[in-house]
């Protein structure tokens, strides 16, 4: 995302969180730019029954949650730390002012934007129309496109996480990704998945 020598020029602080630790909550207000120097985060809605919706996972160099700093709205969902996690945290202020300096940091933004909406627009219909096997392989298609790898593509998500992705219960993620690669849509080598 933001090359990190920038972020420290615009005096990005680095702030670490345990396992299991809240960043943000659903319905706060945005008041910084966060950007994983290493680590995992999840950004999940809890529903009525305590069930987590995964909106998606962020790893070493992406941003998270960074929508509502452009527009007067409230997360719209939170942010939890998957495993021990440095973050760059750079004040809202300071985070327009890094772009006003560079437009193709800002036009990279708007790219990875458009690219969650189209994402996430591809789940909304998976979730309501398609069957089990054609959402989990509709979102492995967008991952890889997204890596931009045109070879053989690990998936790195455990089933756990399709799961919460898909909004599937884990036994079915594991008895429709048997039947995928039974079709040949995908191949499983060492309990990873391949695409």
């Amino acid at each position: 995302m933001i090359p990190n020598n920038v972020l420290e020029t615009y005096k990005a602080r680095i702030k670490k969180y345990a396992k299991g630790q809240i960043i943000f909550n659903e319905k706060e207000t945005a008041k910084y730019y966060y950007q994983i120097q290493h680590g995992n985060v999840k950004m999940l809605n809890l529903t009525r029954d305590g069930k987590e919706f995964i909106q998606g996972f962020f790893y070493d160099g992406n941003a998270f949650g960074e929508p509502p700093l452009f527009t007067d709205f409230k997360y719209p969902a939170s942010a939890v730390c998957v495993d021990d996690t440095s973050v760059y945290l750079l004040p809202k202020t300071s985070f327009f002012k890094l772009l006003t300096a560079h437009p193709e940091i800002h036009l990279n933004f708007t790219t990875i934007l458009c690219k969650r909406m189209v994402y996430k627009a591809k789940i909304m219909k998976e979730v309501s129309i398609h069957p089990p096997e054609h959402r989990i392989i509709t979102l492995l298609n967008h991952l890889k496109e997204t890596s931009g790898k045109t070879t053989l593509y690990e998936v790195n998500l455990t089933r756990q996480q399709i799961s919460d992705l898909t909004g599937l219960r884990v036994e079915t993620v594991i008895r429709s990704i048997k039947k995928l690669e039974k079709s040949n849509k995908l191949s499983i080598k060492d309990r990873k998945v391949y695409l």
